[in-house]
C-alpha cells in the first residue's frame, strides 16, 4: 500500500508511545515524502510547539542529483528548512557512514527527543568516498561540519566552498585529480540547527586570504542556499574575514526540481564543477 501518509503517521505514533525506540521511516525516493506532507506539517514540524510532546522519529529521504529525473532527485530540502524554527527538528545531509552512525546514536543518547530528517543520495551506498574506518565508529561523535583534510596549508587557500551532500565528493574528486591545494571544501553535515560555533572554529584559518562560496547541485531557488547563506554570512562577519561576502555556485532557478534528460543532467553537473575550479 503506497500510503506514505498512513505509514509515517503510524511511525510518529510509535515513536511517541515508546521514546526509547529508534523509529526510522525511509522513503524509496525522497519525493515520496510529498504523500506524507500532512503528517510532516501538522505533527513532525509543529507537534512539540502545539502539544508540548517531544518525538524522536527519524526520516531518511534519498536526495541527490543522479540523473533520474525531477521525481527522483529532490526530497525538497528547502521545504523542510523553511519549517525549521525554535529547534523543532534536526536536518542533516550526511556524507560518511560513521557520521550517520553517530547521528542515529545521538537520537537516543540525548535526554530529549527531536525529529531528525536526513537527506542522502542513493549513490552514497556504493561510493568509496562514504566509507569510514572502524575507529571512526568507535571514537568521537557526530560531526556537524567536516573540514577539508586534503588542504595542507589553510593560508594558501584562495577559495573556500561550502556544500552539503553528494556534490562534495564530485568536487573532492576534481580537487584531488588536479592537486588543487588552493581550494578548500567544507562539508555542512547538519543544516539545522545550523552549526555556527563549529563553523567559526573551522573558518578562522581561512579568514585572511580566501573568498567564500556556497556550491549546490539543486536549482538556486531550492536546496539549502537560502537557509544557509545568512548563517554563513554571520559567521564570516564574526571571524572578520577579509572577503566577507558569500557567493553562489550552482544551477539557476528552475520550476522543476531537475531535468528529465540524462545528457542535460550530466552537462549541468559538469558545468557546476567547471565553474568551481575556473
Amino acid at each position: 500500500l503506497l500510503s506514505e501518509y498512513g505509514v509515517l503517521g503510524f511511525e510518529y505514533g510509535y515513536a511517541l508511545a515508546n521514546a526509547q525506540a529508534l523509529v526510522i521511516w525511509e522513503a524509496q525516493f525522497g519525493d515520496f515524502s510529498n504523500g506524507a506532507q500532512t503528517i510532516i506539517d501538522q505533527f513532525i514540524a509543529a507537534g512539540e510547539q502545539k502539544w508540548q510532546r517531544q518525538n524522536g522519529v527519524v526520516m531518511l529521504l534519498p536526495h541527490g542529483y543522479e540523473g533520474q529525473g525531477p521525481e527522483h532527485s529532490s526530497a525538497r530540502l528547502e521545504r523542510f528548512l523553511q519549517m525549521c524554527a525554535e529547534y523543532n527538528m534536526v536536518i542533516t545531509n550526511i556524507t560518511t557512514a560513521a557520521n550517520l552512525f553517530h547521528a542515529l546514536r545521538r537520537q537516543l543518547t540525548w535526554n530529549f527527543r527531536k525529529p531528525m530528517i536526513n537527506f542522502s543520495p542513493k549513490a552514497n551506498l556504493r561510493s568509496p568516498w562514504t566509507f569510514s574506518d572502524i575507529k571512526d565508529f568507535t571514537q568521537g561523535g557526530f560531526k556537524e561540519v567536516i573540514d577539508d583534510s586534503f588542504v595542507a596549508d589553510p593560508t594558501q587557500v584562495k577559495k573556500v566552498l561550502f556544500c552539503t551532500g553528494k556534490i562534495s565528493y564530485e568536487l573532492a574528486e576534481k580537487q584531488k585529480t588536479e592537486n588543487r591545494n588552493d581550494i578548500a571544501i567544507v562539508r555542512i553535515e547538519q543544516l539545522y540547527p545550523f552549526p555556527v560555533k563549529s563553523l567559526v572554529k573551522e573558518l578562522k584559518p581561512y579568514a585572511k586570504n580566501a573568498k567564500f562560496y556556497w556550491c549546490q547541485e539543486e536549482p538556486k531557488n531550492m536546496g539549502a542556499w537560502f537557509s544557509a547563506r545568512d548563517y554563513i554570512q554571520w559567521t564570516l562577519d564574526n571571524i572578520k574575514a577579509n572577503n566577507n561576502q558569500i557567493s553562489y555556485i550552482g544551477r539557476s532557478p528552475d520550476a522543476s526540481p531537475a531535468t528529465g534528460y540524462a545528457k542535460r543532467h550530466i552537462s549541468q553537473q559538469q558545468e557546476i564543477v567547471k565553474k568551481v575550479f575556473e
